[in-house]
């Protein structure tokens, strides 16, 4: 059985208006990141930091799931064994029908209490006075996101996965953060064929046998549309 693992960055999204981290005059453009996505930068100023989350979580309520996002759900429902990896914090996968998502850098509608290590939904603004609903801590809710120094979620399932792969597609990604940028060489030495899908070739790009540039609504139906009509696998 084909075993597809497909990992997806901010170029999934970008379309439906989420800026990537190296959009000028974007969000994250805005802010030191040493100051909003770090937990020394939360312990420094926690408002700072919730208050980026809020509008981050604003922009992505007010996005829609696009034609690559459905794309890929609709490759899951067609066939088994297709496992989706993001690196992305927004919920557009989810909302685009996915079955499954594997957040490695958690997801931004979720609320993590840094005292108890309890998970759960949130979908508004979030504050300084907030309490944790499982052991009532105050002042200790943050957003479930993994800053840098933080280690990414279910990285020993997403290894596994790769390990089995027949077949690694990274979709929208720089190619430049790890551990996700070491995927394709873990994925190719298990024999797997590679696959890149992207606006332009990433930092990475040499280490795939095939790419495919366009902008992802284009590309990704188009490459899911041959996939499922048999046009092989890469």
């Amino acid at each position: 059985m084909e075993r597809i693992v497909i990992l997806t960055g901010a170029g999934v999204s970008a379309e439906s208006g989420l800026g990537t981290f190296r959009d000028k005059g974007g969000l994250w453009s805005q802010y030191d990141l040493e100051d909003v996505a770090t937990p020394q930068g939360y312990a420094r100023d926690p408002e700072l930091v919730l208050g980026f989350y809020n509008a981050r979580r604003q922009n992505c309520r007010a996005a829609e799931p696009n034609a690559a996002h459905a794309a890929l759900a609709r490759l899951q429902r067609a066939r088994a064994g297709v496992t989706l990896v993001t690196q992305n914090i927004d919920d557009l996968h989810e909302r685009g029908g996915a079955s499954e998502v594997l957040h490695m850098h958690g997801e931004l509608m979720q609320a993590l209490c840094a005292a108890c290590g309890h998970r759960w939904g949130w979908s508004g603004d979030m504050g300084l006075g907030d309490a944790c609903p499982a052991c009532g801590a105050a002042g200790t809710v943050r957003p479930d996101v993994v800053w840098f120094g933080e280690m990414p979620y279910l990285m020993d399932e997403i290894f596994a996965r790769l390990a089995a792969a027949t077949l690694f597609v990274s979709i929208g990604t720089s190619g430049a953060v790890y551990p996700a940028a070491g995927f394709v060489d873990e994925a190719a030495a298990q024999g797997a064929e590679t696959l890149e899908i992207n606006l332009e070739p990433s930092e990475g790009s040499r280490l795939f046998e095939r790419q495919i540039l366009g902008p992802a609504t284009e590309t990704v139906p188009a490459w899911v549309d041959a996939l499922l009509a048999g046009g092989g696998g890469a």
